[in-house]
């Protein structure tokens, strides 16, 4: 998926452009279709540098130019020196404990690591003819490091077989195991109203809204209700939500914060 026209700087794999509250992110290099070299996961580690020190930016989306998503690694740089993963996971985890809710726009197929980076985001928008596979054994490896994100949006049982064979799946079997939340025949129009829906949330809701999605399902019962007791107090005293209130009362749109 080509997102709008943004400056080209020469030999950059990895393109930014916010917008209006939008942060896009491109993954751009497509004779290797968008493989997970050093020079790609570097970049991304260094627009999403960019990203935490841009002020205003409500959403990032994850996008891709050319036929494919992500391929997954580099086998050729794989294939020599020593195995470093760090700069991976890092990526991984920034995606995933970003402020803002993230949005993995995916145009293009989708192979081993590549799920991975998807999968760390937080809402995951496909074109209906994307295909996915998890080819990681038939190379004589493991999706160790992606199945942390991956094992967090699906269970075990509902995935093994396509970590276990590498065997290709589609974009209605994704959705049905909770792998991506929306399957469309439009990525930018369906990205598009995704993020205008975030963005006309009022800012802290928006984040403490994502921090609680990862948060709640791992605290028992009665903890959870105490830290969302007081959560709950406390945001009904923030002035956003006296915003809200009076913007709904009055019929019109809120000024946030």
């Amino acid at each position: 998926m080509e997102p709008a026209t943004e400056p080209l700087v020469p030999d950059q794999v990895v393109r930014l452009r916010v917008d209006a509250g939008i942060a896009t992110v491109t993954l751009d290099s497509q004779p290797n279709r968008n493989a997970l070299s050093r020079q790609l996961v570097a970049e991304l580690g260094e627009r999403l540098d960019e990203i935490e020190s841009t002020a205003g930016v409500r959403v990032i989306v994850l996008t891709n130019a050319g036929p494919a998503f992500c391929a997954g690694a580099d086998l050729k740089e794989r294939a020599s020196g020593t195995p470093d993963s760090t700069p991976m996971v890092r990526v991984l985890e920034r995606l995933m404990d970003a402020e803002q809710p993230t949005v993995a726009a995916v145009g293009g197929a989708v192979r081993a690591g590549g799920l991975g980076l998807m999968a760390s985001c937080d809402l995951v928008v496909v074109h209906r003819s994307v295909t996915f596979a998890l080819t990681e054994v038939r190379i004589g490896v493991a999706p160790a490091i992606i199945s942390v994100p991956i094992l967090r949006r699906v269970a075990p049982s509902r995935i093994a077989a396509a970590m276990l064979t590498g065997e290709p799946f589609d974009a209605d079997e994704a959705r049905s195991i909770g792998l991506i939340t929306h399957v469309t025949d439009d990525v930018v129009a369906t990205t598009a109203g995704l993020c205008a829906g975030i963005i006309a949330g009022a800012p802290r809701a928006v984040a403490e809204t994502k921090r609680l999605l990862h948060r709640v399902p791992g605290l028992d019962r009665s903890t959870a209700f105490g830290e969302m007791r007081a959560l709950s107090d406390e945001l009904f005293s923030d002035p956003d939500a006296a915003e809200g209130m009076a913007a709904f009362r009055e019929k019109r749109l809120p000024r946030w914060q």
